[in-house]
This record gives structure tokens, sequence and C-alpha cells, in this order.
């Protein structure tokens, strides 16, 4: 395979998290390798992709202070091929050189191959794109949003914030693509479950196994 044409992305791996297009995630960067790569990104515009991890591959003495954590590197992981990315922003910088940033994430990417491992991995990625839905699939799509929409809506009970976000014009006119990535802002389900859902290339596919899960709620 010819790589010459694909992306080079900082991959940020952490345990247990996954992220879809259309959040903005923040992000508290204390390890020393990590605080670097963040450096780098924001000097180069190069994206970073929050990663959920397969395995630990090195694994690192406890830190037992503050000053410990933020002057040595911690467990070192695995991701998972499949993930998404985006530019970051910084929003602060602590008085102990803790970095507060915001990733704007707005793509899917899979990794096809590792250009840098230490101290941190850069990788080449394509796109991690969807398949094109037909015009019957894109009905489909619309029914089962509006159907999670009212899910939701219910589950929000007193939560005044969540039901005006979910009744804005904003969310109600989300297209079904964008609907099954960003509904992910509003709910949490397990790791490994949203990281099948992130790696799903149907949009229909994936509205159907999110009204699945909150209808076995209840």
């Amino acid at each position: 395979m010819n790589t010459d044409h694909l992306e080079h992305i900082a991959l940020f791996p952490i345990p247990n998290c996954v992220v879809f297009p259309g959040m903005v995630f923040p992000l508290h960067v204390f390890e020393p390798r990590y605080r670097n790569m963040v450096q780098q990104c924001l000097e180069e515009k190069m994206p970073i992709a929050i990663c959920h991890t397969e395995k630990i591959i090195h694994e690192a003495t406890p830190a037992e202070t503050t000053k410990e954590a933020l002057s040595k590197n911690q467990d070192t992981y695995k991701p998972f091929p499949i993930f998404s990315a985006g530019l970051c922003e910084l929003v602060s910088i602590t008085n102990d050189g803790r970095l507060l940033i915001n990733v704007y994430v707005d793509r899917r990417l899979e990794l096809i191959e590792e250009v840098q491992t230490l101290p941190f991995t850069i990788a080449k990625c394509r796109p991690y794109l969807d398949t094109v839905l037909q015009a019957d699939e894109i009905s489909a799509a619309e029914i089962l949003k509006d159907k999670i929409l009212h899910r939701l809506i219910a589950f929000a009970g007193n939560d005044k914030d969540v039901i005006h976000r979910l009744e804005s014009d904003e969310w109600q006119q989300k297209s079904a693509q964008a609907f099954s990535f960003e509904v992910f802002s509003i709910i949490q389900l397990e790791p490994d479950l949203q990281q099948s859902i992130l790696e799903d290339r149907s949009a229909l596919s994936r509205l159907q196994r999110v009204l699945d899960v909150l209808n076995e709620k209840g």
C-alpha cells in the first residue's frame, strides 16, 4: 500500500475512552511525553486522536506524588486501530506545567502505519468513512433519530438543560449521521460497546444499536 498520501496523527491512548466526531473533548495533560506531544501538535497543526486501548504494553511504577507524576511517564498502551481525531486548542497552563486543552474531534480514522513510537506514537492514518445510505435507509434513520430523541427527553426527567438541548433546533435538525455520533456527548455506554459503534460504518445501524440499548434500560 502506498502510504505517502496518508495523514500524520498523534495518538493519545486513554483506557475506556471512546470519542466521536462532533465532540469537543477536554484533556488534562500532565505526563511529560504527552505535554511534548501537545506542543508539537500545536506548532505543526497535527491532529490528536483520542484512542480507547486494547491492552497495556508497558506497565510503569505508579507515581506516588503529583511532582513525580509530572516528571515521569505512565503506562504505555496499545490503542484500538479505529479512533476519532481533531486539532487541539490550548486553554491554559497550570503553575506546575500541566496543560489544559480542548480537542475538536471532527473525523474517524484508521491506523495504517506507525512512523514513531517513542516517546509517543505518531501514525499514518486514512479516513474511516461511512457507507452511503440509500433513500429508504435515510428515511429509516430519521425515524430512529426521532425515537432516540424522545427516549432521551423522557430519561432526562427534570434536567432542564438536557431537555432544552435535545429540543433545540440544532439537535432536532441534525442529520442522522451527525446525530449517531454526537448523541454520545449526552449518553455514555460501556466502552467496548462504544468502540464497536464507532467502528460501525452505517449511521442506520449505529442509531438502531443506540435505540436498542435505550429500550433495554426501560
